[in-house]
């Protein structure tokens, strides 16, 4: 993974300076952005392998920042935010950011932190394999969800999370191991954010026969109910 290109964007410059002299100490290549619209502007020239990315920045804010990517890539982002305020933390991972730090930060663990979720990414097992529940079809090689032969608008991670359950379709899965599995780590105390986006998916699911149940004081799993009769 060392010599991959990370792209840091913040508008603070010795953060960026620090940020960047730990990461090429660590064997990455380092680019660097001070605005939403030269972050963007990189990202679609460089194709870096992971973006850091600060939530308040001049001209397109991170957040406006990571939906625009996140519409078209799954580029790993590690959101870095001003606030412990945990809204922001829960709306940057519902917007697709694979982790965040929050300021001051060690850039000891910043480093640790992209090299644990460039880790990640690159064993994550390679499932191209169409996969079905009922009329519901996931294509992952494709990224693309079908219920009923037609598109569902997905976001990554409510495509991440649907595949999830469809894999384990009529098993029970806890908040922590859908966060652990679709989030890719421990998010302790927060997991308001995955019903967040079982509300979301089960409302795309609506008057079909594919359903995500509760299952009170354990989690939540997907079925397919027979409608027959």
């Amino acid at each position: 993974m060392a010599g991959e290109t990370i792209l840091v964007v913040d508008d603070e410059g010795h953060i960026v300076d620090l940020t960047r002299m730990y990461l090429e100490a660590d064997g990455y290549r380092v680019l660097t952005a001070g605005d939403g619209e030269q972050a963007l502007r990189l990202w679609r020239e460089e194709q870096p392998a992971l973006i850091v990315l600060d939530l308040m920045l001049p001209k397109i804010d991170g957040w406006d920042v990571c939906r625009r990517i996140r519409a078209e890539s799954d580029v790993p982002i590690i959101m870095l935010t001003a606030r412990s305020d945990d809204v922001d933390k829960i709306v940057g991972l519902e917007l697709g950011a694979d982790d965040y730090v929050t300021k001051p930060f060690n850039p000891r663990e910043l480093v640790a932190r992209v090299r644990a979720v460039l880790r990640r990414v690159a064993h994550a097992p390679d499932v191209t394999r169409p996969l079905m529940a009922g009329p519901l079809r996931i294509d992952p090689a494709r990224r693309e969800a079908t219920l009923n032969g037609r598109p569902l608008k997905l976001r990554a991670k409510e495509f991440d999370l649907l595949h999830t359950l469809v894999e384990h379709q009529g098993l029970v899965l806890s908040r922590d191991q859908l966060l652990n599995r679709v989030w890719g780590y421990d998010f302790v105390g927060e997991t308001r954010t995955v019903d967040v986006h079982i509300a979301r998916l089960r409302e795309k699911l609506r008057d079909s026969p594919v359903v995500i149940e509760t299952v009170w004081g354990v989690g939540y799993k997907l079925v397919v109910v027979d409608q027959a009769g």
